[in-house]
C-alpha cells in the first residue's frame, strides 16, 4: 500500500480539510482579537470568512511541510500582497507578523513544529507534525 502525502492533493481542498482537524485542537484556538484585524496592510478590510484563522494555520503548516525550514519573514512575504494606493502605483506590503508568530508558537506548543538548528534559521516540521499532515492527506484520498 502506497503512502499518500499532501503533494498529491489539491491545495485548497487540503487546507480546508486540515483546518477542520485543527479546529478540534485546543492549542489553536482563535484569539479574541482575531475577528477585528486585517491580515496585511495591503488589505482594506478584515477577512469575511469566520474561520479564516484555522485556514491560515493549515496553510502555514502546509508551507512548512513543503519548504522544509521557513522563518517568519518568508511567511510574511508569502501572505502579503499589493496595496491599491489609488492614483499612485501599487506597492507590495508584507503580511501581518503577529499572526504568523502566534500561529508558529501555538504549533510549537502542539509539538507539530520546532525551531531549526543549523545553517538555516526558522521552523521545521517534527515527525509528529509530518505524520499528522500525512494522516489528513490519506483521509482525503
Amino acid at each position: 500500500m502506497e503512502k499518500i502525502t499532501l503533494y498529491e492533493i489539491e491545495a485548497g481542498k487540503y487546507v480546508k480539510a486540515l483546518a477542520e482537524k485543527i479546529k478540534q485542537m485546543p492549542e489553536f484556538s482563535m484569539p479574541e482579537w482575531a475577528p477585528f484585524v486585517k491580515t496585511s496592510p495591503a488589505r482594506e478590510r478584515t477577512p469575511v470568512n469566520s474561520s479564516w484563522w484555522f485556514e491560515r494555520v493549515a496553510s502555514i503548516l502546509r508551507q512548512i511541510y513543503i519548504r522544509g525550514v521557513i522563518g517568519v519573514g518568508r511567511l510574511r512575504t508569502r501572505y502579503g500582497g499589493k496595496k491599491d494606493r489609488g492614483m499612485r502605483p501599487s506597492h507590495f506590503f508584507k503580511g501581518s507578523g503577529k499572526i504568523v508568530r502566534i500561529i508558529l508558537q501555538n504549533a510549537e506548543k502542539a509539538g507539530l513544529v520546532e525551531k531549526a538548528k543549523g545553517k538555516k534559521v526558522g521552523r521545521k516540521m517534527t515527525a509528529k507534525g509530518k505524520n499528522f499532515l500525512d494522516e489528513v492527506a490519506a483521509s482525503l484520498k
